[in-house]
């Protein structure tokens, strides 16, 4: 079996499982944010009075916190009326940052955990070697109520990438580069597993926006085998008490998919799908109104390094808007202490509670018609961070900021 099979194996109890089986499978953890947990909690009130184990519930408020409208602050409110109600303790209602940064921080993931969320980049989770998912709020209502869920198992992919990459070149230009291969509905309920010399090298950050974009492909899960840096932040987060699953030399995959990142240039997502990518080269020039660099695919720590090596001495074009939001309060005391947080004001960039932002178009940033925003975050669709008329392209965060100096699509040189 490979990683995803024997993880869900072992959920439902079984010795082996075969993609397309249908299985009942025990929950490890189970999260919603602030714009997912009022469904969820109106229907578990309809099944349910109790929680089935309230200290593997997490609750976090990002998407629209703090609340910008009366509806936010209402879902805000039941939600902590329910944590009370239920004992549930794991409560992040204080700007702790993005449900998929902050879950890891805090030592709630694990490798060889069966993991399901309400939210479709709870997949980021696979890069801790977890089996991990988004449900809708009446499947993860029941979880709430019962610790179970079903499954099909899924059919799995393989991704190898080989090669080191080029300077300004990152992770999330590899992600955008297997999106187009692959298609946006080429995965559709697939198992991503990545693996290779390439994916054994990168940090914890570089592997959660793999994983993070899998969704893109219509994937299930996407989901790597811990690297020692993985094990390294683990250690660090009080994380022991695991067991690794690795996948058989004879893993069986539906699809396999081989890429050399060698000559690779910096990528673009371009209006308005994932998978309509185009290597810079072809975009460069295009004019930008507006710069977001955060989200829960490039928020993090390293991410902000590489923008601030960017913005140092620079000043963002008087045409303009940046946004800089971190993932997290832990990455943004980082950044702070690191100076980057005084780059980035110095450079007349405007950097934003920790928080999901724009990235959804509900909260901090929202484009105008006809505005044309190019963004660090996952998804560029019609409409996504604002105006239906508006356009979104997807960069890595060195690319972005080196945009948002020039006032157009640019290249590092």
């Amino acid at each position: 079996m490979n990683i995803t099979e024997k993880i869900l194996a072992k959920a439902a109890g079984k010795k082996e499982v075969v993609p397309g089986e249908i299985i009942d499978a025990n929950i490890d953890l189970a999260m919603s944010h602030d714009g997912t947990s009022p469904p969820t909690i109106d229907k578990f009130n309809q099944v349910a009075k109790k929680v089935w184990d309230p200290e593997k519930i997490v609750l976090v408020f990002d998407h629209n916190f703090p609340a910008n409208k009366l509806g936010s602050a209402e879902f805000q409110k039941v939600t902590r009326n329910f944590s009370k109600e239920q004992s549930i303790k794991n409560i992040y209602m204080h700007g702790e940052g993005i449900c998929h940064q902050i879950l890891p921080e805090k030592g709630f993931i694990e490798p060889g955990k069966v993991i399901v969320g309400a939210d479709s980049h709870t997949c980021t989770y696979g890069a801790f070697g977890a089996f991990a998912t988004g449900l809708g709020a009446t499947d993860l209502a029941l979880v709430y109520a019962t610790g179970k869920t079903w499954f099909m198992v899924p059919e799995s992919i393989k991704v190898d990438v080989e090669g080191e990459f080029q300077e300004n070149v990152f992770s999330k230009d590899l992600i955008l580069n297997i999106i187009s291969t692959i298609g946006a509905d080429g995965a559709n309920y697939n198992a991503i597993e990545y693996c290779g010399e390439t994916i054994d090298d990168m940090f914890v950050s570089e592997r959660m926006t793999m994983t993070n974009m899998s969704v893109e492909m219509g994937a299930k899960n996407g989901i790597m085998e811990p690297n020692k840096f993985t094990l390294d932040f683990l250690k660090n987060r009080g994380c022991s008490k695991f067991e690794i699953q690795n996948s058989d030399e004879d893993a069986i995959y539906s699809k396999e998919f081989n890429f050399d990142i060698t000559d690779m240039e910096p990528q673009i997502a371009c209006p308005h799908d994932v998978d309509n990518v185009k290597p810079i080269t072809d975009v460069e020039g295009t004019h930008i109104d507006q710069v977001f660099i955060g989200s829960c695919t490039n928020g993090r720590f390293n991410d902000l390094k590489e923008a601030a090596r960017v913005f140092e001495g620079n000043k963002v074009h008087e045409d303009v808007r940046v946004v800089i939001i971190p993932s997290s309060s832990e990455v943004y005391s980082k950044a702070l202490d690191a100076g980057f947080i005084s780059t980035f004001i110095k450079a007349n960039a405007m950097v934003c509670s920790p928080g999901c932002g724009p990235c959804l178009g509900g909260h901090m940033g929202v484009i105008g018609e006809g505005e044309v925003a190019l963004s660090t975050s996952n998804r560029n669709f019609k409409g996504r961070m604002g105006d239906p008329d508006s356009e979104i392209y997807l960069s890595n965060p060195a690319i972005a900021a080196k945009s948002a100096i020039t006032g157009e699509i640019s290249n590092i040189y």
